[in-house]
């Protein structure tokens, strides 16, 4: 079964702080966990105690598969100056490497209006080529993640997984690759075999939750089991986060996810 990774931010909230949610998660069987920003100031907008993470992580020997980038990357061109997320990237990769996470969740951003879709595809991979070279050594990767505009992020650029791949093909990094969420595909229409035999061993790691809703797996139409199946038969190995809005308490509703996962 794929190692699970509930979502801090959405998961456990009913322990408390973000560190209490790591051990509730530790005590509910989990191995790992995911969050969004490493210290909250964008998303979301509560601060992280980051030793007490840190120790809760340690403790329990959980692991923290995924994090934000800070500030969320919202490309906009004009403005041509991105030195804040330059900035804020090389604290954000000390804070990966002392929390023992290798992975940093980038995205778009809205783009950079009036330039033609294909430009702003290859502006991305100059900006995300330079990013990669910043952080060159440091043990920790960065994912591509595109999104729907049909619910949750209008006006996002990315929002198809193939301009994802093609953004990684161009970086051509063993330090980039893309986030497939299954909840964004479906919503966008997307074919999920078809997109992953596309992106091959690009796709560095996975993310869940139903559609319509975005609860848990089973709350909407997604047929889990074949979801599984396919994500199985592509290839892919590594984490799963289960980043969705539990429709009942974090416990049961993860228990339900592990057996929908183990059946499959």
């Amino acid at each position: 079964m794929y190692q699970l990774a509930p979502n801090i931010e959405l998961l456990f909230t009913e322990a408390g702080d973000y560190h209490d949610r790591v051990r509730a998660a530790a005590a509910a069987g989990f191995d790992a966990v995911e969050m969004w920003g490493p210290t909250g100031v964008d998303a979301p907008a509560t601060p992280k105690d980051l030793p007490a993470l840190k120790a809760a992580l340690e403790d329990t020997g959980v692991q923290l598969t995924a994090q934000l980038a800070e500030p969320r990357t919202q490309f906009m061109i004009p403005p041509w100056d991105h030195s804040e997320f330059f900035r804020k990237l090389d604290e954000g990769v000390e804070i990966a490497r002392d929390l023992g996470c290798p992975r940093i969740v980038v995205g778009s951003g809205t783009g950079f209006g009036g330039w033609k879709r294909q430009v702003q595809l290859d502006k991305l991979i100059e900006i995300y080529r330079k990013a990669i070279a910043q952080i060159e050594g440091s043990g920790v990767g960065l994912v591509l993640e595109p999104v729907n505009v049909r619910v949750d992020h209008p006006g996002s650029l990315l929002d198809r997984t193939a301009e994802g791949v093609y953004v990684a093909r161009g970086v051509d990094s063993p330090q980039f690759g893309v986030l497939y969420d299954i909840y964004h595909s479906a919503v966008e229409g997307e074919d999920m075999e078809a997109e992953l035999a596309n992106a091959g061993d690009l796709i560095h790691y996975v993310q869940l939750a139903d559609a319509p809703g975005r609860g848990e797996p089973g709350t909407g139409a997604l047929d889990w089991t074949q979801r599984f199946a396919l994500l199985r038969d592509s290839g892919y190995d590594g984490p799963v986060g289960l980043e969705y809005y539990p429709t009942t308490a974090s416990e049961a509703s993860v228990a339900h996810v592990v057996e929908i996962a183990r059946a499959a």
